[in-house]
């Protein structure tokens, strides 16, 4: 834990960043004390870059904040979340179906990211259920390298999606049935699904540019003047014919409400995928934040589009602000300040989605430090050492005279009967070696044709074989197979529907997997024939590994291939 009891807060969006600094004490409410918002990147217009540290610094100079331990949430727009499905192994197994999806799932080699998980809700289903979020090293180094120019090292590397959801569950812990927040920012918009232990976030890249941008094309104006235009008058219009005291503003109030409307459709495409590839629920209500959200009338639009409760999310319904700063203003930048609150949760309180995205290089040094201290007293340990070790020496070199002359009277006895018993056993071995020999031969040329007839036995109409290889121990021994098929769905459904009419609840992999215990060459308890991955290839066809190990020494007899 950290020893200060003030902490720091950075959002790092697309084009803003917020600062924030929090009284956080364990087991406590966290207390915002100071906050402040700047610019960074470069617009759309191509006017000169900020830099991050830049503008950092010129934050907490304006703000007086100074510095302490920090917290950071990077952008959704880099990360890659990943929702899984796991069958209920051990713990070891788990992690490493966790790294394969990892390599499977995130577009880039795994020496180019840094990754972390979280396991979400229990197994008890027979599944569990995972969440993996990953980001490209050198997006993550962007920020952290500026944050070394400030003179801050991070303690945590969040996301902001799941501080935003730690936010919510933290302020709206009653809340049940399905529920969805809505962060629309600049160049993006967080889409995050809560629901009991179920989690699932999309990040969308419809968000308040693309507005600007519209309006900026239809009225030929520049984006400044055209954000300018969406602050000041810009509305979400709700349809309808009507006379408008304000031409312009309704012709812009068109061009938000046509924006917003392909938000909504892919909200509708995240929603339908929600409940169908992830088992969630309708939504009941939905929460917005994030600096575009303030446009008036969008939690109109989105309370008739969804017809649901529509709310603005209130990072601070329990949350303390200082008495120091201005509510008001607080209350109209809480749009901007809820992943502020979210990474404050994570000094003092244990959070239920804990990601920590922090470069390896930057780990390796927190080690180091924390290691400091004890290096003056191993010195000091090695120095007194050394003392009573030059008296231990002496004594012992002098004992050692005594023993030595004792054991070589006894060792020049023994010594012709040690090479006889050394050439006795090397004529062992040499036997032995040349009986292994054979036998591995014997098992070698029989036992793989074995275990292709047994699985071509056991194999059912609509399945095929497409890989087939050795599970090896650490001598290199084969101990069984490893059979990776595929199947048409509707035939797999046939299988199924006949053990079902014999009285079996299993699927058509399962029975696969009988069958294959069956087989005498294969091993017939649940360990030793077992099912290690299934998924869906497109719509019309699953893939899935099968491990089977050996049914007896005698059949294998640690055969070498």
């Amino acid at each position: 834990m950290f020893s200060s009891d003030r902490i720091l807060t950075l959002n790092v969006g697309s084009s803003k960043i917020a600062v924030a600094e929090f009284m956080v004490k364990s087991g406590r409410q966290p207390e915002l004390l100071r906050y402040g918002m700047g610019s960074v990147g470069s617009s759309p217009d191509g006017e000169p870059a900020i830099e991050l540290s830049d503008a950092i610094k010129a934050i907490m100079r304006a703000k007086g904040i100074r510095s302490a331990p920090l917290m950071v949430a990077l952008s959704g727009q880099v990360v890659f979340p990943r929702f899984v499905r796991l069958p209920a192994v051990g713990a070891d197994k788990l992690l490493q179906l966790v790294e394969y999806e990892v390599e499977q799932n995130v577009p880039f080699p795994m020496d180019e990211i840094v990754w972390n998980h979280q396991y979400i809700g229990d197994d008890s289903t027979g599944e569990q259920s995972a969440m993996i979020v990953a980001a490209k090293i050198e997006n993550v180094r962007e920020v952290t390298d500026h944050l070394t120019e400030v003179g801050i090292e991070p303690e945590v590397v969040d996301v902001a999606p799941m501080a935003l959801y730690n936010c919510l569950r933290y302020n709206y812990s009653e809340l049940d049935g399905c529920t969805v927040l809505l962060d629309i920012g600049a160049r993006s918009t967080n889409l995050i699904f809560i629901e009991d232990d179920k989690i699932y976030s999309r990040c969308i890249p419809v968000a308040g540019n693309a507005i600007t941008q519209d309006i900026a094309k239809g009225f030929a104006i520049s984006f400044k003047e055209a954000d300018a235009l969406k602050r000041d008058i810009g509305y979400v219009s709700l349809g309808g014919v009507y006379a408008a005291e304000n031409p312009r503003q309704e012709r812009i109030s068109k061009i938000i409400r046509n924006v917003v409307t392909r938000l909504h459709a892919e909200i509708n495409r995240s929603v339908n995928f929600y409940r169908s590839q992830q088992g969630g629920s309708a939504p009941v209500r939905l929460f917005l934040t994030g600096g575009s959200a303030a446009i008036p009338q969008l939690d109109n639009f989105f309370r008739q589009k969804l017809n649901v409760q529509v709310d603005y999310l209130n990072p601070f319904m329990n949350v303390g602000i200082s008495r120091k700063l201005d509510s008001e203003q607080v209350g109209l930048d809480a749009f901007m300040l809820a992943e502020s609150v979210g990474l404050a949760l994570r000094r003092s309180l244990e959070c239920p989605i804990e990601i920590n995205l922090m470069p390896p290089e930057i780990i390796k040094h927190k080690s180091f430090k924390k290691r400091m201290p004890f290096f003056g007293l191993a010195v000091a340990g090695l120095l007194m050492s050394l003392g009573i070790w030059t008296v231990y020496e002496k004594k012992m070199a002098d004992l050692y005279v005594v023993q030595g002359s004792q054991v070589a009277a006894k060792l020049s006895k023994s010594q012709k009967k040690t090479t006889l018993l050394k050439k006795a056993e090397k004529d062992i071995v040499g036997v032995q070696q040349k009986a292994d020999a054979i036998k591995d031969l014997i098992i070698t040329r029989t036992l793989a044709l074995k275990r292709v007839s047994a699985i071509r036995q056991s194999i059912y109409e609509g399945m095929w074989v497409t890989a087939l290889s050795h599970i090896k121990d650490s001598e290199g021994n084969s101990t069984g197979v490893r059979i990776i098929g595929r199947g048409w769905i509707d035939k797999l459904r046939e299988i199924e529907a006949k053990a079902e009419d014999a009285g079996r609840n299993a699927t058509a992999v399962e029975e696969l997997r009988d069958r294959l215990k069956a087989q005498t060459v294969f091993g017939r308890s649940a360990g030793e024939v077992k099912i290690t991955g299934i998924k869906d290839i497109g719509a019309y066809m699953i893939e899935f590994t099968i491990e089977a190990r050996s049914g007896t020494a005698s059949e294998d007899g640690g055969a070498r291939k």
